[in-house]
């Protein structure tokens, strides 16, 4: 791949649809916990065995204080330079009639924070929940979620489950239902919304310029997105701290902080035109 920048921004400057698609990597420069690898422990467990419908059924107090714990560190979490690049070239595009839409695996909304509109998030929100009981969704961004979870959901390995009976956790506001809610996010096993996905395909179609953007490109069906654009001879460019097991089928790489290598990289083009 390329890391000639100059040559990116030739296609940035051509380009009429572009797709940024972000995962970890850009949240990570945020203070936002990534939970893999080897520090990616919450008290004794590994996020994966906590995000799982089995996890939830078994437990699902333990569940909700690992997840209230998540929601109440991104409260004091803030985006960064790289979110607001992404943000800024959405909304400087969209006067000259050019289109950003970002695909994220984040489920943390500091893309929304940052203020970018055309959002598709295919794993979900730590900000919605959804009833067990009717499939409601709503937002939801109480701190605590629930009285029973207040100053509950430390990570420390030392501490003791909460133990909290179902009754106290959250439950749906809807008329007369009173289910218990879970959050509203993809777990392991699960598949992702059918009605995303086939927005994501529908905007990957028209894209004429992929941008990939601290993702590992591990994590399936995601990994396949930037391959498939590139496949139809689409530039791709991949903003990543290393090289990943996809760089090799994209155009450009450029390794480092996506708030570093980001901003620059979309910055206005000299060939804009802004009226």
């Amino acid at each position: 791949p390329c890391i000639d920048v100059a040559d990116f921004r030739e296609a940035f400057a051509k380009a009429k649809h572009i797709a940024i698609i972000t995962g970890a990597g850009v949240s990570a420069e945020s203070g936002v916990p990534t939970f893999r690898g080897a520090g990616g422990f919450w008290r004794k467990w590994q996020a994966q065995e906590l995000a799982m419908p089995e996890a939830f059924a078994r437990n699902p107090s333990r569940v909700w204080e690992f997840y209230h714990y998540r929601r109440e560190v991104m409260l004091s979490k803030h985006p960064n330079p790289a979110h607001i690049a992404i943000a800024e070239c959405e909304r400087r595009l969209s006067k000259q009639g050019r289109s950003v839409v970002v695909i994220t695996q984040n489920i943390d909304e500091l893309h929304r924070k940052a203020g970018t509109k055309h959002l598709l998030e295919i794993h979900g929100s730590l900000f919605k929940t959804r009833c067990t009981n009717c499939g409601n969704v709503a937002a939801n961004y109480k701190s605590p979620i629930c009285p029973a979870l207040a100053g509950k959901g430390a990570p420390d390995p030392e501490t003791e489950d909460a133990m909290i009976p179902v009754e106290d956790l959250p439950q749906c506001e809807e008329d007369g239902c009173n289910g218990l809610l879970r959050p509203h996010v993809v777990w392991f096993g699960e598949t992702l919304d059918p009605d995303i996905l086939t927005e994501v395909e529908k905007e990957l179609e028209i894209c004429d310029l992929c941008l990939v953007v601290g993702t590992s490109s591990v994590v399936y069906p995601a990994a396949m997105f930037a391959p498939q654009v590139s496949a139809r001879g689409v530039p791709v460019a991949e903003f990543n701290m290393e090289a990943t097991p996809a760089t090799n089928r994209f155009r450009f790489h450029f390794p480092g902080p996506c708030g570093t290598t980001l901003p620059p990289a979309l910055a206005r083009h000299q060939t804009e035109i802004i009226s």
